[in-house]
């Protein structure tokens, strides 16, 4: 069983915002009604908005999941929450927020354990947590402080590093909680049990066994209504420096000594330390970018992504990057990595992809040319999430003709198990203190320090090619020039399935 947190104030900048409305509420009210939040705790949404406590309590009430919603449950729930009105960046008005924390804990019987969780635009990551400091909202003499921040964490390398240094200016990396959501996944954390746990597994996972390595997250959306924050973003900020990266530190670290906070962080650091760089005289040869086009998918005509709203009609932002890289250690020596993520793509899938290399001699002969000789295991992050091993296995009847066949364990056949979402299992983790799933300055500097020269490439040299590729298709062909044989791998929605029939 969980522990308990201890009781605090949960208190959200941006109450009235997106992520406020789409995540954090549902992540609360999952967490109330499995009984892991503390008795003694309490919400106070701040916002410009002038609300009332009962207005604001109205207004979270309409962010509950209409699946759960039952009139007691949620009465109970939201009478925890209270609402107070600050200009965010006025410095003016926080001794107005310190006040109503320290009425709400004489109240409430609450400890001055408080978390704020930065619900805002990134430039206001510089803004309210030295304000919170100057009026005494950094001390832990009287109680735990903690911040948690939203990426980006920063645009580039320098911004990350002038975030880092503001913030530890005033907080100790310790009451710093950096969210990547994509670490909240029961699937990402099972990569290190599936790795760590298995005597079959752990002896092999490296250079001696293991032929390549493919990541892949696709999403079959385009921009939608991000268009204009998307265009100054592009497809390496926005997936490749955090999420993605995070994945490449959990599938490539060393063992930690602990599951521990810092253990695994150390082991996640030292692989982005041992990252071998991409000069930006490499760039053209090993990061491929592209831009979805106009295209049928279906009966339906889709727009290209210059035509979405808020994108510049000459945009050269990348809605889709592949990457060749390797790790320069002892493990992965000469073991190439191979990274894609994309928007309107075939279909929504993140995945890890272990291609094992072959036997040493072909004995046998496959049951058709195009069957992959590799055996593989395809950790699925999302959808249908779970495991799948694929082997050669004897086809019936005369001879030794050899047939991929699936061995798959799927996450939906636990029946009567509570999986939590990611949000709520990481608001879960900060307020029980455990940092494990959250990133370090330390590695968010290296993870930037490793896709600078990629992004200075690109501005620097506008003869890089951006390829376009039509909507609904893997991207752009020359991609397959990156992985050795051209074989990417072409996933579906199903898991179970998968080589069967394609569900896209």
């Amino acid at each position: 069983m969980m522990k308990q947190p201890e009781p605090h104030i949960l208190v959200i900048f941006g109450a009235s915002g997106d992520l406020t409305k789409r995540k954090l509420i549902p992540a609360l009210y999952e967490l109330y009604q499995q009984h892991l939040l503390p008795e003694k705790f309490a919400v106070l949404g701040v916002s410009r908005t002038d609300l009332t406590d009962e207005a604001f309590r109205g207004k979270m009430r309409e962010f509950l999941p209409v699946n759960f919603q039952n009139g007691e449950t949620e009465a109970n729930f939201l009478k925890s929450f209270f609402y107070q009105s600050l200009e965010t960046s006025n410095a003016g008005d926080y001794p107005k927020l310190k006040s109503r924390l320290e009425v709400m804990c004489k109240e409430l019987s609450i400890p001055a354990n408080y978390i704020f969780y930065l619900s805002t635009p990134p430039q206001l990551y510089q803004v309210i947590p030295p304000i919170l400091a100057e009026v005494g909202l950094n001390e832990v003499t009287q109680g735990f402080k903690r911040v948690i921040i939203e990426k980006p964490f920063g645009t580039d390398l320098s911004t990350a590093r002038e975030l880092n240094k503001k913030l530890l200016a005033y907080y100790t990396e310790g009451q710093l909680y950096r969210i990547d959501h994509y670490l909240g996944k029961e699937t990402v954390q099972n990569m290190l049990v599936t790795r760590f746990s298995n005597g079959i597994f752990e002896p092999i996972w490296n250079q001696n066994f293991i032929h390549h390595v493919e990541i892949t997250s696709a999403e079959t959306l385009g921009v939608e209504e991000r268009g204009g924050y998307y265009d100054q973003s592009g497809a390496l900020r926005d997936m490749v420096q955090n999420h993605l990266m995070q994945l490449v530190g959990l599938v490539a670290m060393e063992p930690p000594v602990v599951i521990e906070a810092n253990a695994i962080r150390n082991e996640m650091l030292k692989v982005f330390q041992s990252l071998r760089p991409i000069r930006e005289d490499q760039v053209a040869r090993q990061v491929f970018r592209g831009q979805y086009t106009p295209s049928h998918i279906g009966d339906e005509l889709i727009k290209g992504y210059r035509e979405e709203n808020g994108v510049n009609p000459q945009s050269r932002t990348e809605t889709f990057v592949a990457l060749k890289f390797f790790i320069d250690n002892f493990r992965w020596a000469g073991v190439p990595f191979y990274l894609r993520t994309g928007k309107k793509l075939p279909t929504r899938v993140t995945e890890v992809v272990i291609y094992f290399k072959n036997t040493p001699h072909h004995l046998f002969e496959y049951q058709s040319d195009n069957e992959l000789r590799n055996n593989q295991l395809v950790l699925r992050i999302q959808p249908d999430e779970g495991v799948l091993l694929k082997i050669g296995m004897k086809v019936p009847g005369a001879g030794f003709r050899v047939q991929n066949m699936n061995m798959d364990f799927h996450y939906n056949e636990l029946s009567n198990v509570y999986l939590p979402s990611a949000y709520s299992r990481l608001l879960l983790d900060c307020m029980q203190g455990d940092a494990t799933l959250y990133s370090r300055s330390d590695a968010v500097e290296k993870a930037w320090e490793y896709v600078q020269p990629i992004l200075d490439a690109w501005k620097n040299n506008p003869e890089i090619p951006i390829y376009g590729y039509p909507a609904g298709t893997w991207g752009p062909e020359m991609v397959d020039d990156l992985v050795e044989n051209g074989a990417w791998r072409r996933p579906c929605k199903n898991l179970a399935h998968d080589g069967e029939y394609c569900e896209l």
